[in-house]
């Protein structure tokens, strides 16, 4: 009898450690096939006992049954009325050497495919028939436990157990291991409180560990070091197809039905930029049962499904939305920050639902910014002359918020003009962008979007590039929205805390997003509020000083009296105006030196600039001792980009590395934040310093 209730607890500790992959997999995925291998594996464990024949071929019978079981269970599709099969053998085979590494490259929940779950039955199988045999062999119930806590190890590998979850997860392991520990144990006193010790113990730290988590960290997971192998294919990035597509404006791509109004459809996040190619980043999986909304959506979110039918748009991108939640119908790959879908095929239609954050009339202009959104503050590359000084006066030099962002959106859209006719531009590398910007001031979305991205990462916005379609503003008689060449359309997306990817329109000709309703016409009411440019706070120069005003007209007869007055107007005036102008002129001659000479250039201006704002400035001192010095004077974000700048001048100082264009950035933006810093000093000792002429001695 008691061996009877030793096997059953060792079993049972061990079908407990295997339904605690139920984050991985779903609960009723796993119950069924862990719960038929533990009652058959028990059964042929007892029948062994009754028939001491059959001791000796126990491993072999209790392992033929669980298979049995397992195939019966979850594999049954694959069997001939129930009879294994060729195509039986073969999936227990993957199930034995795939399973464990597909299911680590799948969002989680998986899908509910033997193919990926296979692997917990059977080492629930192995950890039955380990733990019988150590059992009756040892005649001692701890050793028999071993297998099962080596699964239970490994399920917390895979996905630990959350908060809540943790505790009962815990008891039910901890009661299975005291039914095999308790039927063959002597008790005493001293025992009965030793393992009553040791329950409270494991359980109260189990919650401690749940409510006071010290490290306020997501556990590790092996999911960490996999991801799904893209299939190998040559394909043509999306935002260099844009310029072909309007071409041919009404070729037929996909059509789609929607509960809710679509403002539109994104086939490709484009966050990776190298100043030449913009690429998708991030990590692609197999997209599982579904997805639940992203860290960064933390606002009140509602499912949105639509049903999509991929005519005349070849793989392998997929139409999706920010936040894709699942897809029946195919099964692509997705990239979970990001939303992209990735096809293996072009399927010729499927179910999409997404997340949609519900912030209807609570969304401010001002609203902060999310800078840990994934790919949001990537590289720009090297960033021709010029540019950083456009994005400054683009955001009227205000901090990154949201409302920086709408004032960037404003000025692309105020300033340049939208090509429609034959004649487009292409092109979105720097010397496009360049040209883009400061010369030709026209495009297509291709440019409005990329220029849009670069000038709000180097203002410190977060921000990524979405190729895709805009939603056509009527359905067919059917009912379904065709979507054609002249819809598509780039823009860029900002991370907005709480919200997620906010979609803009720097082009200023994506009108329909207001019938579209949700984030897009909270965004366009967030838009209408923006104040003018010249109702803005503290709208900052390059030397943190309010721009010259326009000199009055001179009234008539007035000329006389400016000769007589211009002898002496001239010196105060020539200060006012010239010390601010050489400064600019300083501080872009030393921008535009390469190698050694720009990081060293970003030392020379901050050196400068900090001795303006009377910082005690030395020969001989370093950056880091600048640093300190600048800690009187100046507030932690100013210190700050000093410290960061002086890891610039150390990398081009003593690394023996040729100075790169990539540390050379590094260097001036970490001189545009001690900028920034200085502009929240006091206005007259922002006056003062920028009226300082000691510096333009160096």
């Amino acid at each position: 009898m008691k061996s009877r209730v030793e096997t059953a607890g060792v079993l049972l500790a061990g079908a407990v450690a295997g339904l605690l992959f139920a984050p991985v997999f779903g609960f009723a995925v796993l119950l069924l096939p862990i719960l038929v291998i533990t009652l058959v594996t028990f059964g042929v464990a007892e029948l062994a006992t009754r028939k001491p024949s059959l001791v000796s071929w126990r491993p072999l019978l209790v392992a033929l049954a669980g298979l049995l079981g397992l195939i019966e269970s979850a594999l049954f599709p694959t069997t001939a009325g129930g009879v294994p099969t060729g195509e039986t053998f073969g999936a227990l085979s993957a199930g034995l050497t795939e399973s464990w590494r597909l299911a680590l490259q799948s969002t989680w929940p998986t899908r509910p495919d033997a193919q990926l779950f296979l692997f917990v039955p059977l080492a629930v199988l192995a950890a039955a028939v380990l733990g019988i045999e150590l059992l009756h062999r040892t005649s001692k119930p701890l050793p028999a436990l071993l297998p099962s806590l080596a699964v239970l190890c490994l399920s917390q590998l895979y996905s630990a157990m959350p908060g809540t979850s943790a505790v009962p997860g815990a008891i039910g392991y901890a009661a299975a291991a005291a039914i095999a520990l308790a039927a063959g144990a002597r008790w005493s006193k001293t025992a009965v409180a030793a393992i009553a010790a040791l329950v409270v113990v494991a359980v109260g730290g189990a919650a401690a560990a749940a409510v006071f988590d010290p490290l306020d960290k997501p556990a590790y997971s092996l999911k960490e070091n996999e991801s799904a192998p893209i299939p190998p294919a040559r394909v043509a990035s999306p935002l260099a197809e844009i310029g072909a597509r309007l071409g041919a404006p009404e070729v037929p791509l996909f059509r789609y039905t929607a509960n809710a109004p679509v403002d539109r459809w994104s086939l490709v996040v484009l966050d990776t930029f190298d100043g030449v190619n913009w690429k998708p980043g991030g990590e692609f999986r197999r997209l599982g049962a579904e997805i639940p909304p992203g860290p960064g959506l933390t606002a009140p979110v509602i499912k949105r499904e639509a049903t999509i039918s991929t005519g005349g748009l070849g793989g392998p991108w997929l139409p999706s939305q920010a936040w894709p939640a699942s897809v029946t119908g195919a099964e692509p790959f997705v990239e979970e920050g990001r939303g992209t879908l990735l096809g293996t095929g072009a399927p010729a239609s499927y179910q999409l639902s997404w997340w949609e954050a519900q912030v209807s009339g609570k969304l401010p202009d001002d609203a902060p910014i999310d800078p840990g959104a994934p790919g949001g503050l990537g590289g720009v590359g090297a960033i021709p002359p010029g540019i950083s000084e456009l994005a400054d006066q683009a955001t009227g030099g205000q901090r990154p918020s949201f409302r920086s962002a709408l004032l960037l959106e404003r000025f692309l859209s105020d300033n340049y003009r939208v090509v429609t006719g034959a004649d487009r531009p292409t092109g979105h590398s720097w010397p496009q962008l360049r040209h883009f910007l400061l010369d030709g001031k026209q495009g297509t979305s291709e440019q409005f979007a990329a220029a849009y991205v670069a000038l709000a990462r180097i203002e410190g916005i977060p921000a990524r590039l979405v190729v895709g379609f805009q939603a056509p503003a009527l359905p067919g008689p059917d009912g379904a929205f065709q979507v054609r060449n002249v819809d598509v359309l780039a823009w860029p997306e900002v991370a907005v805390a709480g919200v997620g990817w906010v979609a803009l329109d720097p082009t200023g000709t994506a009108a329909k997003s207001r019938a579209g309703g949700g984030l897009a016409e909270v965004t366009a009411q967030a838009r209408d509020r923006l104040p003018d440019p010249e109702a803005l706070d503290g709208p900052e120069t390059d030397d943190g000083t309010s721009a010259p005003t326009e000199p009055e007209a001179a009234e008539d007869g007035g000329l006389p009296l400016t000769l007589l007055l211009a002898p002496v107007l001239v010196v105060p005036l020539g200060w006012l105006g010239g010390v601010p102008l050489l400064k600019r002129i300083r501080r872009r001659r030393r921008r535009r030196a390469a190698g050694n000479g720009a990081v060293a250039g970003a030392w020379a201006e901050v050196r400068d600039r900090l001795r303006a704002h009377r910082v005690p400035v030395t020969s001989g001192m370093t950056v880091r001792e600048l640093a300190d010095a600048t800690a009187k004077v100046a507030d932690p974000s100013t210190v700050e980009g000093v410290r960061v700048l002086a890891g610039a001048v150390d990398a081009a100082l003593w690394s023996g590395a040729m100075t790169g264009p990539e540390l050379a950035e590094w260097a001036w933006r970490a001189e545009a934040e001690v900028r920034k810093g200085l502009s929240r000093r006091p206005w007259r000792d922002r006056v003062r310093a920028a009226l300082d002429p000691r510096g333009l001695r160096s």
